[in-house]
């Protein structure tokens, strides 16, 4: 089963990516997530269309992700939740809380699609962030978590 990918999915491949996957998985998985769109002969202008999103919201190249990441793991990014007795919060830390205190403390626009979480944020304290800057570059990011 042919499938135009609109998201990335590890170990398949990034937005705008053309593969070919069992059609249970396909069919049951991709596409109702939303993850994939069915093949088509007029696809190829979907393609396009996600692909070129795609490079709009991506940082631009190599060099430029090196700078990103040589300003990011060098500094601690804050971010203010609320936050119970004994330090837990009420609910968890979403990708976009971070990507949005990241942009706020760096100056940089980091879309929340690219940021890593081993496990869900639920206390205060440092986290480590993992960032996908660039196909080739990543980034670890010290997350302070602490009350509002």
């Amino acid at each position: 089963m042919k499938l135009i990918l609109t998201q990335e999915v590890d170990g398949l491949g990034a937005p705008g990516d053309v593969v070919d996957v069992k059609p249970g998985y396909g069919r049951n998985y991709l596409v109702p997530r939303g993850e994939a769109l069915v093949w088509t002969r007029g696809g190829e202008k979907t393609v396009e269309s996600i692909k070129a999103a795609r490079g709009a919201r991506a940082v631009r190249d190599r060099d430029h992700a090196v700078e990103v990441k040589a300003s990011l793991e060098g500094s601690t990014v804050d971010l203010p939740v609320r936050a119970g007795a004994g330090g837990r919060l009420f609910g968890a830390v979403t990708t976009g809380d971070i990507a949005s205190a990241i942009g706020t403390a760096s100056g940089e626009k980091i879309d929340k699609r690219t940021i890593v979480l081993g496990n869900p944020i639920k206390s205060l304290g440092h986290h480590t962030v993992g960032v996908r800057l660039h196909e080739e570059v990543s980034a670890t990011v010290t997350l302070s978590v602490v009350p509002a």
